[in-house]
């Protein structure tokens, strides 16, 4: 009697991903393709037939059954048919275990679980140690535990994304909610600050004007309560006191508005008294004129657009510049005679 032949599949090393090359996978369907390559290359066990069975040929018929079933897609089926078989013809036990791990590993069963594959080829290899599919039963086994590393990496990696994304919606949340805060509180305070300068021009006008150059800030002061507060550009060279004609420095000390021009080129202009009685006696010392014309005024005609931005930099050659709707507020409060302290 000839004897029947023995069915394996063994796989050249050409198509054997190392594990280096399984972890060289970065997406859960470049992995999922390959396993998918690695059952249908192991698909034809189920469907060539039963040509050869440790038992002998008793179990023929029921293989096949449990073959049809599978080329049916009754994957369940052909699951309980393979049960029925390791019951029936315990010898054929590790073909049947092969097929069901197969089986259950199959992409194209919808109910495939990786878990039970598992379990089938390594009962396999336990419980039928001489068998002829323990070396391919062995291969399963290191694909379905990479494919199922890989599954819990990339669902890890997506837990975390997704903790991410909320974690940055939430922040985009709060700075939303932080900036309509600080607009809100804007306006109140300007509501405030226009409520305090309609109540300042009522009670009458303001007594002192302060001057802070490195805060580059302009104060009304009316009876030692500041009214409104600015912001000032300076002359081109800032720091220090103002010595001499065309040093571009803005005075420092004492002064009061002597005179206004509201036919300026800069809007409007109110006129300190510079040099007074030490900035002359300084330049004296020095050898030179104080110069003078220095002035609290608006942005050059035909540019009021530039609005604060003109206070970016220090532009003029020694004034105290605000920008055109500043000016016209402080003329309005600063009659002449009203002191004008310039500090540092």
């Amino acid at each position: 009697m000839r004897k029947p032949r023995i069915f394996q599949i063994v796989l050249p090393n050409s198509f054997r991903p190392s594990l280096a090359y399984m972890g060289n996978k970065q997406s859960r369907m470049g992995v999922h393709r390959y396993f998918l390559l690695i059952c249908i290359i192991f698909t034809p066990i189920l469907i060539c037939g039963c040509s050869h069975f440790n038992g002998g040929f008793q179990a023929k018929s029921s293989f096949e059954e449990a073959n049809e079933f599978f080329n049916q897609g009754s994957y369940k089926a052909s699951l309980n048919k393979y049960e029925q078989i390791i019951e029936k013809y315990p010898t054929t036990g590790d073909r049947a275990l092969f097929e069901m791990g197969i089986i259950y590993a199959h992409p194209k069963n919808e109910q495939k679980n990786y878990q039970k594959a598992l379990e089938c080829f390594q009962k396999l290899t336990k419980d039928y140690p001489e068998s002829r599919y323990r070396q391919d039963s062995e291969m399963m086994i290191f694909y379905i535990n990479n494919v199922t590393f890989k599954d819990n990496l990339i669902t890890t990696q997506q837990t975390k994304i997704e903790n991410l994304r909320q974690e940055v919606k939430n922040k985009e949340n709060e700075v939303i909610t932080l900036q309509n805060e600080i607009i809100t509180l804007q306006k109140k305070n300007e509501a405030l600050e226009q409520k305090v300068f309609a109540f300042a021009i009522q009670k009458g006008p303001a007594d002192k004007i302060l001057i802070e150059k490195k805060a580059r800030q302009l104060m009304l002061i009316s009876k030692g309560e500041v009214l409104k507060t600015y912001k000032i550009a300076l002359g081109g060279n800032p720091n220090g006191p103002k010595e001499r004609q065309g040093d571009n420095k803005t005075p420092e000390g004492t002064y009061f508005i002597d005179s206004r021009n509201k036919d300026s080129q800069y809007c409007l202009s109110l006129h300190i008294s510079y040099p007074n009685e030490r900035d002359k006696k300084r330049a004296k010392e020095l050898g030179v004129s104080p110069g003078g014309d220095i002035m609290i005024h608006g942005i050059k005609n035909g540019f009021s657009w530039v609005g604060d931005f003109h206070t970016e930099v220090d532009w003029t050659k020694g004034c105290i510049a605000v920008t055109d709707e500043d000016i016209e507020e402080i003329e309005k409060l600063a009659p002449n005679g009203t002191t004008v302290e310039i500090r540092p």
